[in-house]
């Protein structure tokens, strides 16, 4: 998966937010990931057996995500006997991706728009050159 972001990119003072931002939205580039964390974002923990069973994954192949989510401090990890649950480590990465699926769906309801007044175009058109 190559190098993630560590504490050390988000504690760099000195770099630019929009540079902040960015590696946060790093932590965000993979739909598996996103899907984890709409899974916590739904309950106040999830078992790791649990995001296995919702998610379809191999075991190492969600936890190789999951360290990533802990790396950008999005989730957090709690062993309890011989199993792992996380948590959103920040309500607000819920807030998150609840405004990023209002914007899609609001993206996707001006392209339907679009493309609605544009076969309305066309068949005018159509109606159009048929009658000359």
């Amino acid at each position: 998966m190559g190098r993630e972001a560590g504490v050390e990119d988000f504690a760099d003072f000195r770099a630019p937010l929009y540079e902040v931002k960015a590696n946060l939205f790093k932590g965000l580039a993979h739909p598996v990931r996103i899907r984890v964390l709409e899974l916590l974002s739904a309950a106040p923990e999830v078992s790791v057996t649990e995001l296995l069973a919702a998610t379809g994954l191999e075991a190492t192949n969600l936890s190789q995500h999951l360290s990533v989510l802990r790396r950008y401090h999005l989730v957090r990890g709690e062993r309890r006997a011989l199993q792992m649950f996380y948590t959103l480590a920040y309500p607000q990465v819920a807030d998150l991706l609840s405004v990023a699926r209002l914007l899609l769906n609001d993206m996707l309801n001006t392209t339907r728009e679009q493309l609605e007044s544009s076969e309305k175009t066309a068949r005018a058109s159509a109606a159009a050159d048929s009658t000359r």
